[in-house]
């Protein structure tokens, strides 16, 4: 239907009964026989004779012929998403032809996207027009085109415009869903870095102001800030709670993934301390920021504060089994223990579980 190539009349084989069926299962086997025979579908019987040592003699079917496409949809029930389906591949060989190959290899996909296709298409079709728009997705300006219709189909939109537009309108280090806007020249949603600084001394904003401040990862990366130590906490409340500290700041993290980070360079010339909960995915983030910032200390992320807190203890439900290669020593030997049960099956300490005042006491020292 959509390769144009023929695939009837078409020979179905059947998978009939062995020499030991026929002569135990002989009722079931002439009742096959018949039902198939008395169905009145739209194919044709190919009989094989077989001799049978106590039965004889007796024609079992072997295959069954379907003749054409139209027989095979009225059998199967299909004539109505067969009918669906050629008005896509009619539209599509009308508005993108180079997309029938997907069509061919993906027909029941494009079948559950048959109500939005017609809009798929002029979005391709747009998106030829004006290659890597520098706008964001919101700005296509496209009749019963929306922002959700296409994030909600970046996934087959990418395989789409992948087929269709040139090479140099694709920037193909970005992939994935996340990757989308990258791909294919359209701003993204900024990342964004939020922020407190610690010491009273140092403010950005006027006296009084709350110094909880959000920038974009751009002007995150250009600050030039009169500190010596930044910390990075998971948990909002701990930054929140983060008590003073002179010549500091705290960020609030992300989990993984760091590139709002990784932008600043001025980030190298600080010293930085990774405080994240003391469990398998915790040292795997840990071992993830290293990547882009590798003098980064770990805090509160040794046995001593775990086992300082072992009432508070809970369960991690999905640990991380991977090899860590960023890890030091003491970091590396601590995760194995926890990787491996050691002090109990998947174990873990949440960071926002650890005393206050025994935070306040390791800063004294930091």
């Amino acid at each position: 239907m959509a390769g144009g190539e023929s695939l009837f009349p078409r020979r179905l084989t059947l998978k009939g009964p062995d020499s030991r069926e026929l002569s135990e299962r002989f009722p079931e086997v002439r009742n096959w026989i018949a039902g198939l025979s008395a169905a009145a579908g739209p194919y044709r019987i190919e009989w094989r004779s077989v001799n049978h040592r106590v039965l004889g003699a007796n024609d079992i079917p072997v295959s069954i012929w379907i003749d054409t496409l139209s027989d095979a949809l009225g059998f199967l029930g299909k004539r109505r998403a067969a009918d669906q389906f050629a008005a896509l591949v009619e539209l599509t060989r009308d508005k993108q032809p180079e997309l029938i190959p997907w069509l061919k290899k993906w027909p029941l996909h494009a079948l559950e996207l048959a109500e939005d296709w017609p809009r798929l298409l002029e979005i391709v079709t747009w998106l030829r027009k004006h290659p890597r728009p520098s706008i964001y997705l919101r700005q296509i300006d496209l009749p019963g085109v929306h922002t959700k219709l296409i994030e909600g189909h970046r996934g087959v939109l990418a395989k789409l415009l992948d087929l269709v537009l040139p090479e140099d309108s694709i920037d193909r280090t970005h992939t994935g869903i996340g990757g989308f806007c990258r791909r294919y020249g359209f701003l993204d949603k900024p990342s964004r870095v939020r922020f407190r600084i610690l010491d009273s001394n140092v403010r950005l904003l006027p006296v009084g102001a709350d110094q909880d401040i959000t920038l974009t990862q751009t002007a995150f990366a250009s600050l030039v800030l009169p500190v010596s130590k930044v910390f990075i906490t998971e948990n909002e409340i701990n930054f929140l709670s983060f008590p003073n500290v002179p010549d500091a700041m705290v960020i609030f993290g992300a989990g993984y993934g760091f590139d709002n980070l990784a932008a600043a360079p001025w980030l190298h010339g600080k010293e930085i301390y990774y405080w994240g909960d003391i469990d398998t995915h915790g040292f795997a983030i840990l071992n993830q920021l290293r990547r882009f910032l590798p003098h980064v200390v770990s805090f509160l992320m040794d046995q001593q504060t775990l086992l300082a807190h072992r009432s508070l203890w809970g369960v991690e439900t999905q640990p991380e089994t991977g090899t860590l290669t960023r890890l030091n020593s003491e970091e590396s030997a601590l995760y194995d223990q926890l990787r491996q049960n050691h002090w109990g099956e998947r174990v873990r300490l949440e960071q926002e579980r650890i005393g206050f005042d025994f935070l306040r006491d390791l800063l004294r020292g930091t």
